[in-house]
């Protein structure tokens, strides 16, 4: 699943200014990044495949700071270009930043606003939105990044429109994904962009994967809560809902448990957890049915009733709209791939909410395509799955980056492209 902004066409009508040529792109790499996310863009667009029919990029590989890069598994990397090397590039990429609790160096952030004011393309996969975000890159945009932390970057940085359930975002001018193979989609969507959909679909051959990933993250998420939220009053209310999935509730009646008027409560909980929390409450529902669906045999119209759904109606809506699939059409994909000693099909020993976080279902069924989506994303609207790795320090940043992105923010204000904030 992506998104495409509808600020898209005008964001993507700036001009490159002259010394930056549209088939270079420059790979910026940070020392601790994970090598997955580092090799996809040099898989991309690092190796000549015209003769399958892909047009060739010029690949600039360049270190964000001082070499050599460490990277996973302890091995060094040397970048052959600096920072300086980026001027020349209409697309700059972002794989991955070293960790969502420290702040990029300010050297690479200033190239970051320069490459965008001079009208390149700038690109962010998995944590690499955070980069984006502290360069101010983000501000009044939707963006996404790996569920785990999507609400730590929701949280440090506001303005953004962070979407956990996008496999990938395409503002235009900005682009970001979800996290390690979400980063391949999104450098697949980037040659379908340049150069068509023949070009994308030959490019996913060689690399053996498909040209169009169906769904989001939706089947990623788990239902852990933000170690934040440990300490606070309002995790008894959330733990309370938790064990209660199988009862009809709404908010406000977990508002009259937190003692707080539905207004006091939605904000309380929007500032804990990024989201809001009737959207919270209806995404745990549905991982409540899907798990349901996996490991029952109660028909969809009682798994309806166990996950707190006033109808089934209610259940197969939901669950289409998260998931793009049926519950019975997910059901039976899921079960075509899983052998039948996996199976548990006692209906007792999963009628009750489950006590630890779900499975990921990479296994899950296939849901049906849905791409190029114009609606505006909603913020946060799925972090509920809020990971206590996801909930890691949100007010680590350096004065020097954070006064930086303020003031490329507020210089930015009338470059084409930019959202007002939702």
């Amino acid at each position: 699943m992506s998104h495409d902004s509808t600020a898209a066409p005008e964001a993507a009508a700036r001009k490159l200014s002259g010394r930056r040529r549209k088939e270079i792109v420059a790979v910026l790499l940070f020392s601790g990044g994970p090598i997955f996310e580092s090799s996809i863009p040099l898989s991309v667009f690092g190796i000549d495949r015209q003769d399958a029919g892909v047009p060739r990029y010029r690949l600039l590989v360049c270190g964000g700071e001082e070499g050599p890069l460490r990277t996973t598994g302890g091995l060094e990397l040397t970048a052959p270009h600096g920072l300086e090397a980026i001027s020349r590039a209409g697309t700059v990429v972002v794989p991955a930043w070293r960790s969502i609790t420290s702040p990029p160096p300010e050297d690479a952030l200033d190239a970051l606003r320069r490459a965008h004011e001079e009208g390149a393309r700038i690109v962010g996969l998995c944590t690499g939105a955070f980069v984006l975000a502290a360069a101010g890159l983000l501000d009044g945009r939707p963006a996404t990044t790996h569920w785990m932390y999507a609400p730590t970057l929701a949280k440090r940085y506001p303005s953004v429109h962070v979407d956990p359930r996008e496999l990938f975002v395409d503002d235009g001018d900005v682009l970001t994904s979800a996290g390690t193979a979400a980063g391949i989609d999104l450098c697949l969507h980037i040659v379908r962009t340049d150069h068509g959909n023949e070009a994308a679909g030959a490019l996913a051959r060689r690399l053996v994967v498909p040209p169009r990933r169906s769904g989001g993250q939706e089947r990623y998420l788990d239902r852990s809560l933000p170690e934040e939220i440990g300490a606070d009053p309002l995790a008894e209310v959330v733990a309370w809902a938790l064990e209660h999935l199988h009862e009809q509730f709404d908010v406000e009646t977990l508002a009259a448990r937190a003692y707080m008027s539905r207004r006091t409560f939605d904000r309380r909980f929007r500032s804990l957890t990024g989201s809001a929390p009737l959207q919270w409450l209806i995404t745990q529902r549905v991982l409540q049915a899907q798990r349901l669906l996996e490991t029952s045999d109660y028909s969809v119209d009682e798994v309806a009733g166990r996950c707190g759904f006033r109808s089934p109606v209610a259940l197969r809506g939901h669950f289409r709209r998260q998931l793009g699939s049926s519950p019975a059409a997910y059901r039976a994909a899921y079960r075509a791939r899983r052998p039948q000693a996996e199976r548990q099909p006692d209906p007792e020993s999963a009628a009750g909410p489950p006590s630890a976080p779900s499975s990921l279902h990479s296994e899950g069924g296939p849901v049906p395509l849905q791409t190029r989506r114009t609606a505006p994303p909603s913020p946060v609207g799925t972090s509920a799955s809020l990971s206590s790795a996801s909930a890691s320090s949100s007010s680590s940043s350096s004065s020097s980056s954070d006064s930086g992105r303020e003031a490329y923010a507020g210089s930015r204000a009338s470059l084409p492209g930019q959202r007002s904030g939702m």
